[in-house]
């Protein structure tokens, strides 16, 4: 199977919006709605600082999606890429979608002279955990100690 990855324009929004949504029904969860996620999208792909790249098998309309965030570091002097959802329809799991979505992620981020790609994975996601792991990211925690995820609802 050969992977077709392109960089999303505002003409994708409803590609994107579809696919996010399909990834929040993965989660399991009914919010945002997809007016809302289709609004958000469209502002986000007008958004400098951020990207989406859509991935197909041949012949097929955009069955996964990928969205990174960048930001300037004070540690590095150069934007990290927030690699922030990364989902492939479950019809096109397994078929190469995903390493080929990260595999654009990365040389996306270098075109834009990040220094780092960054993500965060559940840690009881081994199956995600050994999938990135294979494209040479690292779960090392910063030390002392590990590292978590920590957000608070506003």
């Amino acid at each position: 199977m050969e992977a077709r990855v392109w960089l999303a324009k505002a003409e994708d929004v409803d590609a994107v919006s579809s696919l996010i949504a399909a990834f929040r029904d993965w989660w399991g969860k009914d919010k945002p709605a997809l007016d809302q996620i289709r609004e958000t999208a469209a502002v986000l792909l007008a958004d400098p600082a951020t990207d989406f790249l859509l991935a197909a098998r041949d012949g097929e309309d955009a069955e996964a999606v990928c969205q990174m965030r960048y930001r300037l570091s004070v540690w590095t002097g150069a934007d990290d890429c927030w690699l922030e959802d990364l989902f492939v329809g479950e019809a096109a799991r397994r078929g190469g979608l995903g390493r080929a979505l990260v595999a654009a992620a990365i040389e996306r981020a270098r075109q834009r002279g990040c220094r780092r790609i960054e993500l965060d994975v559940n840690e009881q996601n081994r199956e995600a955990i050994a999938f990135y792991e294979s494209l040479g990211f690292t779960t090392e925690p910063k030390p002392p100690g590990r590292t978590l995820f920590v957000s608070r609802a506003l």
